[in-house]
């Protein structure tokens, strides 16, 4: 075991294979070397690992009060100990196993350290589920009366028993690279391994606005009329999503335009640039006979075929470069500004069985079972490489990820659709380097829509995904009635609250765009668990329907049928979003669900920045700003300006805007850096901080 980095430590045990996520993604190591280092809650020696006829098996301590977190977008849990945890690539999970369209060997433990297993192997974690033989006996004692098993007794007698080691069993290989990440807290953890990772991703600014995605029968004139029509009516939308029809043939793919529904592809391009849209395209890696990169790849694919098409070995460096210069030739020099990339999962239990097996092997010398794991996240880069070709930036939507991805400008997104569920895998993304929607997809009712809309407003990608109703959804949430135009009875009431929230995220702009610089720098996730920022206070670790949009925000989503819903201030002083009410923490308060409110809250002692809505970002965008201090004391906020689009940032072509409020009520906005201004301080109010001057 030795120290990688400052705050990571490798271990290393038998053969590891050429394959991990490490070898293919790399780490942004030299990102760590002033994170400054605490120690490991345990040794090398601590660790025991041995090989079976199944594969290799670790074992780290446990404490008996230890909590993990984290294993990627997990629908059905947030606290993990005491669980079996399965990391196989499903995009139909069902149960509480694990499996997920995005499972992540990393974990998040409260003892202070978090464990990135290095593979694309289905590694199952054992979380203090079984004890070796004998271990039980510390336990036995003799049973004296009845009466000694309350209910009580017996749950901590249960308890006892599953208080073991942590079990890491690692599939058909001969060893792995285990990392260790330091804390000593959970969110130094995250933010250790996100470094590790990259450092996350910073969007274009466009993509922070709001998102359509049209109608899966949508043509030329359909697609035009529809943006127009958003134009007309005010309603902001900074990106238009096509879905499988633009393509002449889309199950398998041939990444060419349909002549038939889009005849003058480039005329339509032209038009939505005009209006200022930016079009992102549905695709997957699947590759239709008439494609014209079928024969480019053909010997550059795995053994089987998905959907009559090849599965193309983006494992090698020559394939991604073909399969990515195609789409930069072709769309990105052409004005598309991002894709969204489907169905690079599996499914194993859908009853088409889509996807290749896992016995299939790809030239570059992947199995099956490695490439579901990493072909998520090499799909992401391939795509994402055919931007920075051009020096810009994108952002997209992705079926699948895997270790490591924090740097990666896609949002992840899923084809199940539980409110409930959608919101649990928002507060566990953050854990492990995900970035996660819970896109408005189809609805019961108005209340349902809106209730879903305000959640993706507070959430990594204000996104709707349209692409079962031609009408937009708050015309008719009812898909017969939508498909046949019947406007449904209240239509125009819940189209101004549609409207209200989707101008409410780009108020939220130049907030959350500081959030992502703060990711990209410190590795701080932009949408987290309340546990990573209040992980001394207990209660904040079963806490899984409200989480922390930015450093300031605290969002308690509401679902359809609440009338009321409790939510949980941390310690501290709170203020109502809307009503700016000083609210006192450290407690459960009972809030009213309004159908045009949602309960956020803002932390005292912060500096918040809020614009005046546009109708979309243009590049010469330029945002007024009312800024916020909330509570007394010192307090700073600091903004980020760039170009918004190009790669220049990452050579420090970039200005920090501070703002600040000192002790006696002085403020300041101090510019630093030579790039063009992208906010100007209109206002300042200070609630509960003094006079301002």
């Amino acid at each position: 075991m030795n120290q990688f980095v400052s705050g990571v430590w490798r271990y290393c045990f038998g053969s590891a294979e050429d394959a991990s996520p490490v070898r293919f993604f790399g780490g942004g190591a030299a990102r760590l070397e002033d994170a400054g280092s605490v120690s490991l809650p345990f040794g090398y020696k601590d660790i025991t690992v041995r090989f079976t006829r199944r594969g290799s098996v670790v074992e780290l301590p446990m404490k008996n009060d230890e909590n993990f977190y984290g294993f990627g977008l997990q629908f059905f849990s947030l606290n993990h100990a005491g669980r079996r945890r399965f990391m196989k690539v499903n995009s139909d999970p069902s149960a509480d196993t694990g499996e997920s369209h995005a499972p992540i060997p990393f974990y998040v433990s409260t003892a202070g350290y978090g464990v990135l297993v290095d593979t694309f192997r289905y590694v199952t974690f054992y979380l203090g589920t079984n004890g070796a033989k004998g271990s039980s006996k510390v336990f036995a004692k003799p049973m004296k009366a009845h009466r000694e098993f309350s209910e009580q007794s017996l749950y901590a007698l249960k308890q006892a028993h599953n208080e073991r080691r942590v079990l890491i069993e690692i599939p058909n290989c001969e060893g792995a690279d285990l990392y260790f990440f330091e804390g000593p807290s959970m969110l130094d953890v995250v933010c250790r391994y996100n470094l590790f990772s990259g450092g996350g991703c910073i969007p274009p600014l466009w993509a922070l606005g709001n998102w359509y995605r049209l109608y899966g029968g949508a043509d030329q004139n359909f697609t035009l009329q529809l943006a127009e029509t958003f134009r007309r009516q005010g309603i902001p939308f900074d990106v238009i999503g096509l879905e499988p029809g633009w393509q002449s043939h889309s199950y398998s793919c041939t990444y060419q335009w349909n002549a038939f529904l889009f005849p003058e592809p480039d005329d339509l391009l032209h038009q939505l640039r005009r209006q200022n849209y930016h079009v992102n395209l549905w695709e997957h890696v699947f590759i239709h006979p008439h494609a014209e990169l079928y024969a480019k790849l053909e010997n550059r694919s795995g053994d089987y075929e998905v959907w009559g098409g090849l599965v193309p070995d983006l494992a090698d460096k020559k394939t991604r470069e073909l399969f990515g210069g195609y789409h930069r030739d072709h769309f990105v020099d052409n004005g598309i500004s991002g894709f969204k990339i489907d169905e690079c999962d599996n499914s194993d239990f859908n009853p088409s069985s889509w996807s290749f097996p896992e016995l299939s092997s790809f030239p570059s010398g992947l199995d099956g079972e490695q490439m579901h794991s990493a072909l998520g996240l090499l799909y992401q880069k391939t795509i994402e490489q055919a931007f920075r070709d051009r020096g810009i930036r994108t952002m997209g939507q992705v079926r699948s990820s895997w270790a490591l991805a924090a740097k990666s400008p896609f949002v992840l997104y899923s084809d199940l659709y539980d409110h409930r569920q959608f919101i649990r895998a928002l507060v566990n993304s953050g854990f492990s380097g995900l970035l996660w929607s819970p896109e408005v997809r189809s609805c019961e009712d108005a209340e349902d829509l809106i209730r879903r809309l305000q959640s993706v407003v507070f959430s990594s990608q204000s996104l709707l995904n349209c692409w079962r109703i031609p009408n937009p959804p708050w015309f008719q949430t009812d898909l017969a009635k939508n498909l046949a135009g019947e406007k449904m009875n209240g239509s125009d009431a819940v189209t101004a609250i549609v409207k209200k929230f989707l101008e409410l995220r780009m108020k939220l702009i130049p907030y959350f765009y500081a959030a992502f610089w703060r990711y990209h720098l410190e590795g701080r996730p932009p949408v987290r668990a309340l546990a990573l920022d209040y992980e001394n206070d207990g209660l904040t670790h079963t806490i899984d329907d409200q989480y922390m949009f930015g450093d300031s925000l605290l969002v308690a989503p509401v679902f359809r049928g609440q009338t009321s819903r409790e939510v949980f201030l941390p310690a501290g002083e709170w203020y109502d979003f809307w009503t700016h009410e000083r609210l006192s923490g450290g407690k459960t308060i009972v809030c009213k669900t309004d159908l045009e409110i949602l309960p956020v809250f803002i932390k005292s002692g912060v500096i918040f920045p809020l614009a005046e809505p546009v109708l979309c970002v243009k590049e010469d965008t330029v945002f007024d700003l009312t800024v916020f201090c909330f509570g007394g004391g010192e307090k700073r906020f600091t903004l980020y300006e760039d170009d918004g689009l190009s790669l220049a940032h990452e050579e420090g072509k970039y200005n920090t805007l501070v703002l600040t409020q000192d002790g006696n009520g002085s403020v300041s906005a101090v510019r630093t850096g030579t790039e063009p201004p992208r906010y100007v301080v209109r206002e300042w109010n200070g609630i509960d901080c003094g006079v301002l001057s």
